[in-house]
């Protein structure tokens, strides 16, 4: 029997991951509701077939934003889905499980983080499982370019895993892009860059257009800092780098997918204005 697969919602990530499934011999279904020409040129592209609804998918992949993933899967979850969802978003460990509460036992919940980037070619991207149909997801992935690796445990655990990883990996944009706009407000922004260039060439701080893609991406990093600061207040540790950053991100937010956007004008967007200082004068 082949599986039927819906996919929500066919973004640079999704579309990838369903052109997989395509590849598998996997019908796979979108929602074109309400989304936009972009997104209807990708989910051609992959292959994906258009549905008025989810009726008749075995498996339902929601790969959205962070900010958007439990309202996606209330949707889902409202529709009586009963089959396997898989949540594969950049969201903490307690909203997983409050996605698994939203279907109340009818579908079977299954937590996925994927790390890497749109798998294209072997060994780019890895997809983590948790629940108790993390091997039927896993199935769906095997000898694709997405690496599917099945965890031991309930669903949070592989969001756990997802967002540890992110938490380095994003920070280091964050703290490249704030070592690079101070040394611009301070006139030495050429001579750094030529010296990340070469003692950091390969990190953030160093990499030709390392700022400028994370600016593209920010709007998106915005949201999955907050849900690494929900999960490090979780599990007993301090959130403030992870607001610091997403307050960092929040300031790309216009930028969203802007392929002309300068590293120039992101760092001038990180120039704190006296309306962003907090007013803490104490009166006389």
């Amino acid at each position: 029997m082949t599986t039927s697969v819906g996919l929500l919602h066919p973004g640079a990530m999704g579309a990838a991951v369903g052109k997989l499934l395509v590849d598998q011999g996997l019908p796979t279904r979108w929602l074109p509701a309400g989304r936009g020409p972009a997104t209807r040129r990708r989910a051609a592209e992959a292959g994906l077939t258009e549905a008025a609804d989810l009726a008749g998918c075995d498996v339902v992949l929601s790969i959205c934003p962070p900010a958007s993933a439990v309202d996606v899967a209330r949707e889902v979850a409202a529709s009586g889905f009963a089959g396997v969802y898989l949540d594969a978003n950049a969201i903490s460990p307690g909203h997983a499980r409050e996605i698994e509460e939203l279907f109340d036992g009818r579908a079977s919940v299954v937590d996925g983080g994927i790390v890497g980037s749109p798998p294209r070619h072997d060994g780019s991207t890895r997809l983590y499982l948790s629940g108790k149909d993390a091997g039927l997801v896993e199935s769906l992935f095997a000898g694709t370019f997405l690496t599917p690796i099945a965890l031991d445990g309930p669903v949070g655990r592989a969001s756990a895993l997802k967002l540890a990883f992110a938490s380095y990996n994003k920070l280091t944009y964050a703290l490249a892009a704030q070592a690079h706009a101070l040394a611009a407000r301070h006139g030495v922004g050429d001579v750094f860059r030529e010296l990340a260039g070469v003692v950091r060439r390969d990190t953030p701080l160093g990499a030709a257009g390392a700022i400028e893609s994370a600016g593209q991406r920010a709007w998106r990093w915005e949201g999955e800092m907050a849900e690494i600061a929900a999960a490090c207040t979780e599990a007993g540790l301090s959130p403030a780098l992870l607001t610091a950053a997403q307050e960092l991100f929040g300031r790309w937010r216009e930028h969203r997918d802007d392929e002309g956007v300068t590293a120039g004008e992101l760092l001038a967007a990180l120039t704190v204005t006296p309306k962003d200082t907090p007013d803490v004068t104490q009166p006389g």
